[in-house]
């Protein structure tokens, strides 16, 4: 009784261990696909506040005049490291392209991007500027002379909220520092999005309007 019980005992352990190395299998297959096919990335430009709530905190915001005094450009530092080897500028690029192919040192090799300030498109890196929505300067202007370093570092280089976008470099370079009272994307199919975007960073980081920038966002988002 005592063989037959061992003899037993032993064809149980048998296919114990042939399950588990089974499973084993199995999960290393798993893996080897989930190696093979990694999800897709998810990252996408983010969807400013609707208009309505725009409106609400555009309400809310001190009406001030701007004052440059002191400003500069270094003050505001960028780009920064986000991942790996990749920078701010090149992190924005990836997430607003299409097919973007980048080489070891994460620069945009090639892609496709289309720029929603005047509707073109580029297959060339070079041809776009990163703008920052809220420029740098209008920030100096309207309460980020007061920040830390660390604080207008992390403005510079906000992936959070709506503030940076990868765009025609001329079309950036012609807004410049310029507010809505003097500057919209000439698309016009563009105009409620960006300006509700504007509003969104100004009030997220505290900053002020001067009276025409408040009359100019007043009347775009009373069409939106």
């Amino acid at each position: 009784m005592a063989r037959i019980f061992r003899r037993r005992s032993s064809a149980a352990s048998f296919y114990a261990r042939r399950r588990v190395g089974i499973l084993t299998a199995l999960t290393g297959l798993l893996a080897s696909a989930a190696l093979i096919n990694p999800p897709a990335a998810s990252a996408a430009l983010p969807t400013p506040v609707s208009a309505a709530t725009a409106r609400g905190y555009l309400a809310s915001l001190t009406v001030a005049a701007e004052n440059r005094t002191g400003y500069d450009r270094s003050l505001f530092p960028h780009w920064i490291t986000i991942s790996g080897s990749c920078n701010t500028r090149e992190t924005v690029l990836k997430r607003d392209g299409s097919d973007v192919t980048t080489d070891s040192a994460c620069a945009a090799k090639s892609g496709s991007w289309y720029s929603p300030y005047d509707g073109a498109t580029w297959t060339a890196a070079s041809d776009l500027d990163i703008d920052h929505v809220v420029p740098l300067a209008e920030a100096w202007d309207s309460g980020a002379s007061k920040w830390t370093t660390a604080q207008r570092q992390a403005f510079a280089n906000d992936l959070t909220r709506p503030q940076l976008i990868a765009v025609t470099d001329n079309v950036n370079q012609a807004k410049g520092d310029q507010d809505p009272a003097t500057w919209v994307p000439s698309r016009s199919a563009y105009v409620c999005t960006y300006v509700r975007a504007w509003v969104q960073v100004k009030y997220y980081y505290g900053l002020s309007v001067d009276s025409a920038e408040k009359s100019a966002l007043q009347g775009y988002l009373a069409s939106c």
